[in-house]
């Protein structure tokens, strides 16, 4: 029965270890922490893959990044959880960067493929992954992939075909991501004359950029896919 607890044990045996290196150089750290407002200027939209830890690949501290992650880095217009963190990172943490993240070999990415492959994207309600019933959480979640998967021309070599629809997903987020209330609404008073952002406005100036990103598991390096947008563009 022990043996089945070895991986909390673990975690709180390496979280143990994380609070003394930190103490050790930064004796306030956790203290400041906790009585000074967070103020990240990212917010991280990412997948919820565990080989793609923001903070670990960007060498970031705690505070510095606000995250949001699920499968396959889906921003979908009814996820009220997508939008309330989206809501309260622009208006609230008045972030300066919304970034979308993928990665290579991604699992959602790829059950979609393999879907359209089987012809699923045709049939309703679409089951994504055959493990699991047509109406589970999972196949719900993915079906708009899926469908956005069946509308792009691919090539029919598998690792190809992935890696290209892994580089659409990211830039249809982005896209959905800039239609967002939240977005607009900020971009709308960016673009308002400054004698009407006099005094300023409680919900920030709006001056939000957002970016697409691509996680490459092979190499470690994040790629930038050129999708930015302002409320200039």
């Amino acid at each position: 029965m022990a043996h089945q607890f070895y991986p909390l044990r673990a975690l709180l045996i390496s979280n143990s270890k994380w609070v003394e290196g930190v103490l050790r150089f930064q004796p306030n750290f956790f203290k400041n922490s906790a009585y000074m407002r967070q103020t990240p200027r990212i917010l991280w939209l990412g997948c919820a893959d565990s080989r793609v830890p923001e903070s670990v690949i960007t060498l970031a501290r705690p505070g510095d990044i606000f995250v949001h992650r699920n499968v396959a880095n889906q921003l979908l217009a009814d996820d009220t959880n997508f939008l309330s963190v989206l809501e309260y990172a622009v208006d609230e943490l008045k972030v300066d960067h919304v970034i979308v993240v993928g990665h290579s070999r991604c699992g959602g990415a790829y059950a979609s493929l393999q879907a359209v492959g089987r012809n699923e994207h045709l049939k309703r309600p679409i089951q994504t992954v055959t493990s699991h019933p047509v109406e589970a959480p999972i196949n719900r979640w993915l079906a708009p992939l899926t469908e956005l998967t069946a509308t792009i021309d691919l090539p029919s070599e598998p690792s190809k075909a992935l890696e290209i629809l892994i580089d659409e997903n990211v830039k249809t987020q982005v896209n959905n991501l800039s239609k967002t209330k939240t977005i607009q609404d900020a971009w709308s008073r960016a673009r308002a004359p400054p004698q009407d952002q006099l005094p300023e406005h409680p919900l920030g100036s709006g001056r939000v950029w957002i970016h697409g990103l691509v996680y490459e598991l092979e190499s470690g390096y994040l790629r930038d896919l050129d999708v930015s947008q302002n409320w200039e563009l």
